[in-house]
Order: structure tokens, then sequence, then C-alpha cells
């Protein structure tokens, strides 16, 4: 008997149980051998006091029993696992022991108990979050993969069991706490996207968008296997609607959707629009236009972050021709103040000739001449933009507004991620460096602009990214695009832009509303691939 031994069986147990699948004419004796070798592993551990180990094989077992819907022996295995994990404080494998009690509980009917045991594995889960994301040798797995379930599964009971009540003031707690979840949850999803676990510490000063919210409406979409849940923030209060309509279909229609808006030439887009209009927008019509509300602020998750929600289509109109649109990637990430109109300092950089492999932007010489003209702003083109100048200036001056006129991209992973400058790929990392010192200032940067930028159809962590964008460079809004558009229609829309935010009385997301309903005014460009792939990021006032 010895620690080897034991967690030798244990990883012999795995290994039966995973062969399952592989070996269905096998399948009972295999879980007979995964049985034996599981149930060994535990005795060895505890003959000699190897609470760890122990805890990890009669967990394991527990989920063995779990899988045979013998649920009531899985139960006190896992409670066992559950107590040898806390004995020896083990929060690495103390999560997953309390996620299985949650599942157990759950599978049985107890749902408060579960919610219990769901609470306490998020929170164990909080604990050990940064060492969760370092994997060494393993292959790289997304938070979203791993944890995610952790999370959507007590949102799932919460929901449900804010349903399940009668009286409206209990059922305000639960919506707020499972919004709150996913909060905890899409933070996290952003530090590990990021590899940054002071992503969001810039933004010492919380302000719920709700308080803020008098114009506008937050809204949450949930996508869960069953259905798909909307939270609404309305001056009354918190509001659920539960459209009968699982994950699955909304993600194959964003996934039509994203790739139809691409193709200019065709209104093939179009049921794709309406169906995700019928299912995400109808449904909060009559509450809409009760709130005497111009903007709509969507927290979107998963797959819906890869699409512009202006673009979705009623049958007569756009989204865009009632309401002006935001997305913010949290609640609780953004910062929601008015941009401070007097003494504005714009810096505007931009690439025009083809270098590093990528083609000419002929119309970003006039979109700068313009901005300078506009705005008064101070222009790097071509050779002056540089990496090394560009941080000169951001140090030595304090700007409002970085314009960017370049190429970027946004891939899944933060290393794929990148500014173009004439000499270099800026890293968002670096462009955080350069950006960051404005945090430590009275004034951080108001509005980061990148046009144009592509992110790959179909990638929803690299859409993370691009949502990401303003917290990570500590900015409180962004102006950028989800994909490569064509390079007259963005300066026509971003100087457009420009003229509405001037005015004091009009808050971003309602400048871009109207550069963009300009733009689908000329029939060059009345196409959503012209004008929907503009998102205002964050900070919409």
């Amino acid at each position: 008997p010895s620690h080897d031994k034991a967690a030798g069986l244990v990883n012999i147990g795995l290994g039966y149980f995973e062969l399952r699948p592989n070996l269905p004419d096998a399948k009972d004796s295999v879980l007979v051998l995964a049985h034996k070798a599981l149930s060994e592993a535990g005795t060895t551990a505890e003959s000699i006091g190897d609470r760890r180990t122990s805890s990890y094989a009669w967990g394991h077992l527990g989920r063995l029993y779990e899988e045979e819907h013998r649920y009531q022996e899985a139960l006190q295995l896992t409670r066992r696992a559950t107590f040898a994990a806390q004995q020896v404080n083990a929060p690495e494998s103390l999560y997953r022991w309390e996620w299985q009690t949650g599942r157990l509980l759950k599978k049985i009917g107890t749902v408060d108990d579960a919610i219990g045991s769901y609470r306490r594995a998020v929170r164990t889960l909080q604990s050990i979050r940064p060492e969760l994301s370092v994997s060494y040798g393993a292959p790289q797995t997304s938070f979203r993969e791993t944890m995610g379930p952790v999370y959507f599964e007590l949102v799932d009971l919460l929901l449900q069991r804010g349903a399940s009540l009668q009286e409206r003031n209990q059922v305000g707690p639960y919506l707020i706490e499972a919004r709150e979840t996913i909060e905890l949850f899409k933070a996290a999803e952003l530090r590990d996207y990021f590899r940054d676990d002071c992503v969001d510490t810039a933004l010492s000063k919380i302000i719920t968008l709700d308080v803020v919210a008098q114009t506008a409406v937050v809204i949450y979409p949930i996508l869960l296997a069953d259905r798909t849940e909307l939270l609404l923030s309305l001056p009354s209060g918190l509001k659920r609607i539960s459209v009968p309509v699982g994950a699955e279909a909304p993600t194959e229609e964003v996934r039509q959707l994203r790739r139809k808006l691409e193709k200019r030439t065709t209104r093939e887009y179009l049921p794709h629009a309406q169906k995700l209009y019928n299912w995400l927008i109808r449904p909060l019509e009559a509450d809409l236009a009760a709130s005497s509300i111009d903007t709509l602020v969507f927290v979107p998750d998963g797959a819906l972050r890869t699409i512009p929600m202006t673009a979705l289509h009623d049958g007569k109109q756009f989204l865009i021709a009632k309401y002006a649109v935001g997305i913010t990637p949290s609640l609780n990430l953004s910062d929601p103040r008015p941009l401070k109109r007097e003494n504005m300092k714009v810096l505007a950089v931009g690439v025009t000739e083809a270098v590093q492999g990528f083609p000419a932007l002929p119309n970003v010489a006039a979109e700068l001449q313009e901005l300078q003209t506009l705005l008064g702003s101070q222009n790097l083109v071509n050779r002056e933009f540089l990496a090394a100048n560009l941080e000169k200036k951001l140090k030595e001056e304090q700007f409002s507004i970085v314009h960017i006129a370049s190429h970027g991209e946004f891939g899944n992973d933060v290393e794929n991620t990148f500014l173009l400058t004439f000499d270099d790929k800026l890293s968002l990392d670096r462009l955080n460096q350069m950006i960051g010192v404005f945090r430590f200032r009275d004034n951080p940067l108001e509005l980061l602009t990148l046009t144009p930028c592509d992110t790959p159809a179909g990638d929803d962590r690299a859409a993370l990214g691009l949502a990401g964008i303003a917290i990570k460079a500590g900015a409180r809004s962004a102006l950028a695009t989800l994909w490569n558009i064509n390079d007259e229609a963005a300066v026509d829309l971003v100087l457009d832009f420009y003229r509405e935010l001037k005015n004091p009385a009009t808050s971003r997301a309602v400048a871009l509303q109207r550069a963009q309903l300009k733009l689908i005014e000329n029939p060059r460009y009345e196409h959503p691939g012209y004008w929907s792939a503009f998102l205002m990021i964050n900070n919409w006032l």
C-alpha cells in the first residue's frame, strides 16, 4: 500500500470508465473493472491515511454510480469524498464533489439542497480559479468548456426555482443571483482569455448598469440546453422571460446569419435575422414599448457574441431602426459615464500602404485628414505610425479618444490577436501597457476606435477578445468591427459617428445608430454587411 499504488488505481479506474463508449459490447465488464479499481484505490488510500487520494477514489466511484442512475449510493460516496477533501483542504477536488452532490440532489428532486451544493461549488471554484487556467503539458481547454457547466447549471436551477414562486418579491433575489453567477463566470472567462488576472481590476468603481440605465434597457440572453432565458432590466426591476428554444437552435441560426451577413450581394441573411428576432426581441416588445427608452444594451454570451444585434429584423425593419444598440461583455465591468465633450483631445493613427502582407487601405488617408479637420486630431500615418512613436505619444500626452485605422485580427487565443502598426504587430498586452497608463490618471481613455478589425466567423472565443478589448486596454468604451468591411463605407460611417458625437446631447450608442442609419440610406451600402459590423462596446453613454 502506497500513495503511488492508490493514485495508479484511480487512473486505471478512470481509464476503464473512459473506455466504455469505445467498447459497447464489453460495457458492463469494463464498468465492473472500473468499480473494482476505484474501490481498491479508496481502501488503499484510507489504509495509509492518504485523504487526498481517497477523496478522488470515492468521488469518481460516486460518478460511476451516478452514470448507472443509482443516485442514493452515488450521494453517499460523493459525501464521503467531500468530507475527505475538506479534511485536507483540497479545493481542487472539493469543487468537483460539491458540483456532483448538486447534480445528484437535483436528480433526486431536492432543488433547494441542490442549489446550496452548487453555490458551494462556485465559491470553491472562485477561490482557486487562477490556478485552474494554468495547465502544464495538458491540452489547452477553455474555462467555458471545463468550468462553464458548474455556473450554468446553478443559473438553470435558480431560474427554475424563481419560476416556481408566486410572489414577485420572492422571485427577484433568485433572478439577481442568477445574473450575478453569470457575471462571475464572464469575469473569469475574460481573465482566462487574456491570461491576465488583473483584466478587470481597472474598474475599481463598479457601477451596475441598472443604476444608470434611465434611457436604456439591459438585455441578458442566457442560452440553456432546453430553453433560452431573457433577463430584462426594467425601471420596475428585473424581469425574466423564458423562450422554449434550447441553445442548439439559436447557435445554428447565429452561425448561418454571421456567414450570410458577410455576403453583401444577397439577402440570404434575412430568414436567420428574422428567426433570431422572434426568439430574442419579439417576446420583449411589449415591455420595451411600455418603457421610454432609446437604447438596448446586450450582454451577449457564447455564439451571440459573434453577430451584431443591430441586424436582427422584425419582418419590416432592422432593430437599429428602432433602437440604438450597445454591447458589454459583463454588467459589472462597465463604467458608464457620459463622454466629456469639452477639451476633447484625439490621437488618430493609421496605415494606408500595404505592409507586412496586408493589403493597402487607400481611404484611410482621407479619413484621418477629415478627423483632423473635424476634431483637431493629432495624426500619425504610415512611417510615423510606429509602435515606439505610439507609445511615446500616449505616455507624454492625455487623450480622450484614440482612433486606430489599421488592420486588426482577433483570434481564439490572445496570442493570435493584434493590431497592425507600420513596423510591427501590436499585441493586446502591448496595447494595454500603452493605454493602461490612462488608468492611473484622473481621466481614463474615453473611446478606443479600431477600424477595420476581423473576427473569424463561428469562433465564440475570438469574439470574446473583441468584446473585452475596452476592458483589457483600460478604455471606457471601444468602437470596433466584427469583420473586415468596405473601406469607403467604413470611412463614411466613422466620420458621421464623430460628427454626431460632437453634440453633447448624443450618447455614443445613439451617435453610432445615426451614422448607421445614414449609411443604410445610401443604396450602395444598405446591406447590413456594410454597416452592422460596427459595435459600441462597454460604455454606451
